[in-house]
C-alpha cells in the first residue's frame, strides 16, 4: 500500500513522463515513416501523370531493350555511351506510350487481338521485319512461322531440352515485339484520329495557292537597324522589364535546369609514357608476326579489338583498321602505326581475305550420346542414313528432339562476339565456306553436329585479321603529378572569383555549360561523371564543388553552380535572357526612331533622299518570307505588307522587320505558271495543319506534370 502511496503522490510526474515517453514513441515512429517515405521517394525515378514508376520498374525495361539490343546486334555486352542511349529510348517510349494510352483511354480508343491478327497476316509492317519470322523468298512477315515457334516453345517448356534456352530468348524477344507493336499501333489510331480534325476547304485551297503562286516586283526602300549606332539609343530598366513580359513564354523552362562552370583537365601520356609504350607495341608487332595462335598474342597485350579467328565483314572493325586492311597484305603484318584520332597505337595482321556469303541459310541436328563415342558413333550413322535418302532429315531431326528446321545465319550476328570458343569457331568456318547442299559432320567436345547448306546470299568480302589497338596511355607518375597540380588549384579556388583567377594562372580553360537537365547522364559528355552530375542538383547557387576523377580514368573535374533554372520561366537574372531582351528592346528604339524619319514619305525617291538604301527585289510571295540582303534577314512581315498592297501602290506605312525598318513600291504582280488543283491544295492545308499540330505531344507532357529523377540513379 505504501508503494501504491507513493505512486499515486507522484501521479503528475508520471503522467508527464509517461505523456513525454508516448510523444518520444510518436515521434520516434514519425522520423521513422519520414525516413520510410524518404527512402521510397529516393527509389522512385519518375513520376508521370500522378503514377510513381520505381527504378526497379524502370530498370527492368531497361534490361528487356538492352537484351533486344544485345540480340539483334550479337553483342555480349554494351558500353556506358551505349547504355546511356538505351536508357533515353526507354525513357522516352515510356513517356510518349504513358501520354499516349492516357488520351486514348479518355476517347475509348483501343488495339484488339483481331487487329493485331490483321497485322500479323498482313504481314507488311516494319517493325515485323525486324523479327525472325520473315519468308526469306517473299521479304514477308510469316504468321504460320510465328504459330509454328509458340507450339515449339510451348512444348519444349515442358519437356525441356537443349534448345529451350535459345529459344527463351527468341520467344522474350517477339514478346517485347508485340508489346511496341500494340503501343504504335495505339499510338497511330491517335495520331489518325487528331489528323482527321484538320480539314481544308475551297476558299481556304484558293487563297493559298494564291498565297503560293502570286509573286510580286518592288522597289525597296531599306533603313537598316545597323544605320543607327548603339550609343544613341537609352534603354531602361523598365523598357527591359516590359520587354521581358511580352517575350516571356520564349523563356518557358518545361523541366528544371543547372547552369554551371567548370574546369576539366584531361591526364595525356608524356614523353616518357609514350617512349614507353612505343616500345612496347614494337615487340607486340614483332610477336604477331609469326606467332602461330594470334588470339594469345592479342589477349596478352590487352588490344581493344577482340581476336575471333572467323572471317567477318569490314565492319567489325574500328574504321582507321577498316581503311588499312585493303592495303595489307594477306599473310603480312603492319608496322605499328599511331592514330592521333583515338590516342592508339595499332598494329594489324591479315591473315585471310575471302569473299564469303553474308546470310547462310542451314539445317542443323545436334548428336549426343552417353559418351562422346556414342555420340561420334551416332552421328556416322546418321550422315549415312541422311546421303543413302535426303528425305529422312526430318524424321532423324525429330529423333533426337529438334527440327532440323531450316534457319539463317548472318555475320552481324557474330562478328562483334569479344570471344569465340573452339568448338564454335569451327562451327562458323564451316558455315562460312560450305556449299549449297554440301553436309558435314562436324565433330566438337560435346558432341557432333550434322550440318547441311540450302542457301547463301549477299556475298561479301570477309576478312580474318588480329589486331592490337592499345592506347598511348598516361603512367601512374604522371597521373599524380596532374592530380596534384590539379588538386592545388582547387582547394585554393573556394570562391568563383578565385576560381577563375586561379585557372588563368594555372593554365585551365573555365567553361560555361547552361541547361544541364536530370535527364543528362554526363557533365559535358565526360564520362564516370554521374556523382559530379548528383552533385549539380544537390548544390546551392554559387557552391563550388569537390574534385572529381572522372572520364575513362583520365580526368579530373571541378563545378561552380552558376543558377538554378526552376520549372516555370528564366528570369531576367539569366545573363544570356537579358542580353536578347536587351537586343530586341534596342532593335525596338531603333525602328521607332527610323520610322519617325520615314514620317510623311510617300514616294520611293523621298525615301531616297532620307537616306534609304534602294534595291530591287522579286518574286516575293505570301507564304516565304522574303530574303533582303542589304540587312540578311529574312523578313515574314514584309512578304505580308507586299501581299496586302496593290500593283502600282506606295507601301500605306513603314515595316518594321528583323534587319530593319523598309518601305516599298509594287512594280509587277503576276501568276506564276502553276496549274491550281483543288483537291491537292486541300490535302496539302491538312498536312500543312497536321504538321503545326504536330507538337501535341508536347502540350501532353506539360499536362502530364512529370517528376524527373533519372539523374539520381544513372
Amino acid at each position: 500500500m505504501a508503494v501504491l502511496g507513493k505512486i499515486r503522490s507522484r501521479g503528475v510526474l508520471l503522467i508527464s513522463i509517461i505523456g513525454l515517453g508516448l510523444f518520444a514513441f510518436i515521434a520516434e515512429e514519425a522520423v521513422r515513416s519520414c525516413e520510410s517515405t524518404k527512402n521510397n521517394e529516393r527509389q522512385q525515378i519518375a513520376q508521370v501523370l500522378g503514377e510513381k514508376i520505381s527504378y526497379q520498374e524502370f530498370q527492368e525495361m531497361v534490361d528487356e531493350y538492352t537484351d533486344v539490343m544485345k540480340m539483334t546486334q550479337g553483342r555480349e555486352n554494351l558500353n556506358e555511351d551505349e547504355m546511356n542511349q538505351v536508357r533515353d529510348i526507354v525513357w522516352n517510349q515510356y513517356i510518349q506510350n504513358s501520354l499516349i494510352a492516357e488520351e486514348a483511354e479518355k476517347l475509348g480508343l483501343k488495339v484488339t487481338d483481331d487487329e493485331i491478327r490483321n497485322i500479323l497476316n498482313e504481314g507488311t509492317n516494319q517493325m515485323l521485319m525486324q523479327t525472325p519470322f520473315v519468308n526469306q523468298k517473299t521479304g514477308r512477315f510469316d504468321a504460320n512461322t510465328l504459330k509454328q515457334f509458340l507450339n515449339e516453345y510451348k512444348k519444349a517448356q515442358q519437356t525441356g531440352g537443349q534448345q529451350l534456352e535459345q529459344m527463351r530468348v527468341v520467344y522474350n524477344y517477339w514478346q517485347f515485339m508485340e508489346k511496341n507493336l500494340r503501343q504504335q499501333t495505339l499510338a497511330q489510331k491517335y495520331q489518325s484520329l487528331l489528323a482527321s480534325t484538320f480539314l481544308s476547304n475551297k476558299v481556304e485551297a484558293q487563297q493559298a495557292f494564291n498565297e503560293d503562286n502570286v509573286e510580286a516586283l518592288v522597289d525597296l526602300a531599306v533603313f537598316p537597324y545597323s544605320s543607327v549606332q548603339d550609343k544613341d539609343v537609352k534603354v531602361s530598366d523598365e523598357d527591359i522589364k516590359a520587354k521581358y513580359n511580352e517575350l516571356k513564354e520564349r523563356f518557358r523552362i518545361y523541366d528544371e535546369t543547372r547552369d554551371i562552370k567548370y574546369v576539366s583537365m584531361k591526364v595525356t601520356a608524356s614523353t616518357g609514357d609514350r617512349a614507353a609504350i612505343n616500345k612496347e607495341m614494337a615487340t607486340f608487332a614483332q610477336t604477331l608476326a609469326t606467332a602461330e595462335d594470334p588470339a594469345e598474342v592479342v589477349r596478352k597485350s590487352g588490344s581493344a579489338v577482340a581476336y575471333i579467328g572467323v572471317p567477318v565483314l569490314k565492319t567489325a572493325f574500328p574504321s582507321d583498321i577498316q581503311t588499312m586492311l585493303d592495303s595489307v597484305a594477306v599473310g603480312s603484318t603492319t608496322a605499328v602505326k599511331e592514330n592521333a584520332q583515338d590516342n592508339t597505337l595499332n598494329v594489324v595482321r591479315l591473315l585471310a581475305k575471302q569473299e564469303l556469303p553474308d546470310s547462310v541459310e542451314y539445317q542443323a541436328i545436334q548428336i549426343g550420346g552417353k559418351d562422346i563415342d556414342e555420340a561420334r558413333n551416332r552421328a556416322d550413322s546418321v550422315m549415312k542414313a541422311i546421303n543413302a535418302d535426303a528425305s529422312q532429315w526430318d524424321a532423324l531431326a525429330k529423333k533426337y528432339g529438334q527440327t532440323g528446321e531450316k534457319t539463317w545465319l548472318t555475320t552481324q550476328q557474330y562478328q562483334n562476339a569479344n570471344t569465340l570458343d573452339a568448338d564454335t569457331k569451327a562451327y562458323l568456318n564451316a558455315l562460312n565456306t560450305m556449299q549449297n547442299g554440301e553436309l558435314r559432320n562436324i565433330a566438337t567436345n560435346n558432341g557432333n553436329i550434322i550440318v547441311k547448306i540450302t542457301d547463301r546470299k549477299g556475298f561479301k568480302t570477309k576478312y580474318t585479321a588480329a589486331v592490337i589497338k592499345k592506347t598511348i596511355d598516361f603512367s601512374k607518375d604522371t597521373y599524380s603529378k596532374a592530380f596534384n597540380k590539379f588538386s592545388q588549384f582547387v582547394s585554393s579556388s573556394q570562391t568563383v572569383e578565385a576560381l577563375q583567377a586561379n585557372a588563368k594562372k594555372s593554365g585551365y580553360l573555365v567553361q560555361e555549360l547552361p541547361g544541364v537537365g536530370k535527364g543528362q547522364h554526363l557533365i559535358a559528355g565526360i564520362h564516370g561523371s554521374h556523382e559530379a552530375l548528383k552533385w549539380v542538383f544537390d548544390a546551392k547557387k554559387g557552391e563550388i564543388s569537390p574534385l572529381y576523377e572522372c572520364g575513362d580514368n583520365d580526368n579530373l573535374l571541378v563545378l561552380v553552380l552558376d543558377n538554378i533554372n526552376k520549372k516555370g520561366y528564366y528570369t531576367l537574372d539569366n545573363e544570356q535572357v537579358k542580353e536578347y531582351v536587351k537586343n530586341e528592346v534596342i532593335k525596338d528604339k531603333k525602328a521607332e526612331k527610323l520610322i519617325a524619319k520615314f514620317n510623311g514619305v510617300k514616294t520611293i525617291q523621298q525615301a531616297k533622299a532620307k537616306g534609304a538604301q534602294i534595291v530591287s527585289v522579286d518574286q516575293i510571295t505570301f507564304a516565304a518570307p522574303v530574303f533582303v540582303q542589304a540587312t540578311g534577314a529574312s523578313e515574314p512581315a514584309l512578304s505580308g505588307a507586299v501581299a496586302a498592297t496593290a500593283l502600282g501602290k506606295f507601301s500605306a506605312k513603314p515595316v518594321k522587320g528583323n534587319g530593319g525598318v523598309y518601305m516599298f513600291q509594287v512594280k509587277n504582280k503576276k501568276n506564276r505558271a502553276q496549274k491550281y488543283v483543288e483537291k491537292e491544295y486541300m490535302q496539302r492545308l491538312s498536312q500543312r495543319a497536321m504538321q503545326m499540330a504536330g507538337n501535341f505531344m508536347q502540350g501532353l507532357y506539360i499536362k502530364a506534370d512529370i517528376k524527373d529523377n533519372r539523374y539520381l540513379f544513372f
